[in-house]
């Protein structure tokens, strides 16, 4: 009687087998049910949460919205974006810290205002669309959310006012629409994102991506820089930044780094002593001058950001 009490409470404790292997297959890598973010967590000030139908995947996707604390205030003035993406394994809300970080600077009457968009990227998207055409990360970015943004906010609707960044895959991310539609950006900023040679099948085959060749060129940042490059030059600038201690993606971002050099793209290059895989550590060491390549930019691109004042 004791051994049957004993197993019917581990059988309690412990579900089948095929229970187990049922939850684990319903939360695989890039899961369907992974596009928004529930619950919400508690966000900084002025950072909402919202969610947009992606045409492209036939579902909802999330993303968090900063908006300026006079965006209520002044109704007829429209303000730059930063697009910025989150790394592999986060959502929505995982960078939102960032939006933190330009709000303060903004009251402080530091930094002009200006709108953040943090999307929902998936977890390891890298910001493409899937060979399969399952995941449509990059579609959903460039055809769906900026308009979407566009659309819905009093945003400077124009590449010159329009800026992108992201930390590990949302660096890589940025790195790749940055590439791939410089037309879209005035400036890009990689926060330790790798930036693989993607057509380089010999190094690694990309299960993600597919094998076919000609598809696996045109999400190669490498290639597209050399066949956008004169665009690039001209119109679109590039700032990278890594921590030393960060060996996993130190590699290629000294190898893009290096790229640019060979290429004589002009860009902003710098190595954090010691620092290793971490964005709120690497935003603090230089938090009063975190925005400043993006203003530049800006403001090489005539955007009056003095009129942008709270």
């Amino acid at each position: 009687m004791r051994f049957l009490v004993i197993a019917l409470l581990l059988f309690s404790l412990c579900p089948p087998l095929h229970a187990q292997k049922a939850k684990k297959k319903a939360n695989p890598t890039n899961s369907d049910d992974m596009w928004v973010t529930s619950p919400v967590p508690e966000l900084p000030a002025n950072v909402t949460h919202h969610t947009f139908t992606s045409a492209s995947m036939k579902r909802e996707v999330g993303y968090c919205l900063y908006l300026p604390p006079g965006y209520e205030k002044h109704t007829q003035r429209r303000y730059p974006v930063i697009y910025h993406l989150h790394g592999a394994g986060g959502n929505e809300t995982r960078s939102v810290y960032s939006a933190s970080v330009l709000h303060e600077g903004i009251l402080a009457g530091k930094l002009p205002e200006m709108i953040m968009v943090f999307p929902n990227g998936g977890r390891t998207t890298m910001y493409q669309d899937s060979g399969d055409g399952r995941f449509m990360a990059e579609t959903m970015m460039i055809k769906e959310l900026i308009p979407h943004i566009d659309a819905t906010c009093r945003t400077l609707a124009d590449r010159q006012a329009r800026c992108i960044e992201g930390f590990s895959m949302g660096g890589r991310g940025s790195t790749h629409l940055a590439m791939r539609f410089p037309e879209l950006f005035a400036s890009l900023f990689n926060q330790s994102g790798n930036v693989y040679h993607v057509s380089d099948v010999s190094k690694a085959p990309n299960s993600y991506l597919g094998s076919d060749p000609e598809r696996l060129k045109a999400n190669d940042p490498y290639r597209n820089l050399e066949k956008n490059l004169a665009y690039i030059q001209a119109n679109l600038r590039i700032q990278v930044a890594c921590g030393t201690a960060d060996p996993d993606h130190l590699i290629t971002v000294r190898e893009y780094h290096e790229a640019l050099t060979q290429a004589s793209m002009p860009h902003s290059y710098f190595e954090v002593e010691g620092l290793d895989h971490n964005q709120k550590k690497m935003i603090d060491g230089r938090k009063a001058s975190w925005f400043d390549f993006h203003l530049e930019s800006l403001r090489l691109n005539h955007i009056d950001l003095h009129y942008l004042k709270p």
